[in-house]
Order: structure tokens, then sequence, then C-alpha cells
């Protein structure tokens, strides 16, 4: 019985499928989807940079004309472009209260999370880390990226605190251009979701809205709300 039960294992064992995603102690790597400018996804692993916060996907930056610059947007894509379809490799260094693995992120050898905050698509984050201040600081000199417009930290915006929105030049102008970009489809969960205006609009106009509301409070996603 002992030779049939180990038999059936190793059977089992050599048809095993193997994952293109390696989850070994404390790495994931494997070929990474963008959900914003500072968030990853490796098969299903929500993945959260470490040290940086960056614009959140529907916040707007002014320009020096008073024009409006989709930063948020241009953070995502960036980052995208910047790793392809190239395999990355994250370093576990914590979760944090969302579930989200905290790493740091390298294509090849390059640091990610550095070349962020170099490029001007996201800040230092400092509550949690002084890891790349000195990075934002060169940034900030050079007048790169989000360093270039007006702009709230991403931290104030999500709390609701957005100068650059109310301030007398667009407010109105502001609010249209960033609703334009959403759409009931795809659905979307909080987690997708880039602040409370946007969770407020999907409620508001999408059948499927409700489930942003699972108390019905009339209040979407309270985690950023």
């Amino acid at each position: 019985m002992k030779f049939i039960g180990l038999a059936v294992a190793l059977l089992l064992a050599a048809h095993a499928p193997t994952a293109a995603t390696e989850h070994e102690g404390s790495v994931t790597q494997g070929v990474a989807s963008v959900i914003d400018g500072d968030t990853l996804e490796i098969h299903n692993s929500r993945i959260r940079l470490h040290g940086i916060d960056a614009p959140e996907s529907g916040q707007v930056c002014i320009e020096g004309d008073g024009s409006a610059w989709r930063c948020g947007q241009a953070a995502a894509l960036d980052l995208a472009e910047k790793i392809s379809r190239t395999p990355i490799l994250c370093e576990h260094l914590d979760v944090d209260r969302y579930g989200r693995i905290i790493a740091r992120c390298f294509g090849g050898r390059e640091d990610l999370n550095k070349w962020m905050v170099n490029e001007g698509l996201a800040v230092a984050y400092r509550q949690y880390s002084s890891d790349y201040v000195s990075d934002e600081t060169q940034a900030r000199d050079a007048r790169k990226g989000i360093w270039r417009t007006k702009f709230d930290m991403p931290w104030d915006w999500r709390k609701g605190s957005r100068t650059s929105e109310s301030s007398s030049e667009t407010p109105k102008i502001l609010q249209r251009l960033v609703q334009r970009s959403y759409s009931c489809s795809p659905r979307r969960t909080c987690s997708q979701i880039g602040s409370c205006q946007e969770a407020r609009w999907y409620l508001a106009n999408c059948s499927w809205g409700g489930r942003l509301d699972r108390d019905n409070d009339s209040i979407p996603c309270e985690s950023i709300c």
C-alpha cells in the first residue's frame, strides 16, 4: 500500500502545472499589468510599489498655460510602456491593510520605484519611507513630469483636498474632462477605482454601480470616500 501511495504521489507531481509567476518566499516575478502609477498586478497578486505615491487615475495637474494634463493617467501609461511585456521581479517588504503586497520592483536591474520618482511621475511617500526623497528632489529641481505643473499631492487629492481643481481657472472644465473618461464598461471594483469622484459617478450612472455600495448608505467604495 505504501508503494502504491508513493507511485500516485509521483504521478501527480509529474503532471502538476508549472506557474508562469513565481512566489518564492519574498519574491513575486512575472509579466505585470499596470493598475495605476504605483500599483501592479502579477497573476492576480496586487502589488503596491514601496516608498512612492503616484497621481491617482482620475487626477488632473495644471500646466503653466492653464491647460489640464491627465497626470495620473500619464503616470500609469508611462509605467506600462516602461515595463511592456517584459517579466519583472518584485521583492516583498510588507502587506498593507488592503492585502496588497508592498514591494520594490525591478525591470532587469533597474529599480522601477526609483524610476517613477526620477521621471517626475510619482513622489516619495514620506509617510512610509524616505528611500526616494533624493530622487524626488532631483526631479523637482529639473521640473520633470508633475513638477512642471500645479498639482495636489496624491494623498491630499484622495482626501478631497484639491486646490488645483478648485482654482478659479477651470474647475468645471476639469470636472468634465475627468468625467469624460469614465465608462460603465468594463465593469470595475473599488480596488480599480482611483478616486471617490469616480466611484460616485459609477454609482449614479451605471446599472452595476450599486455593488460599490454594499451597505446601502449611498457612499460607494468607503476606503476612498
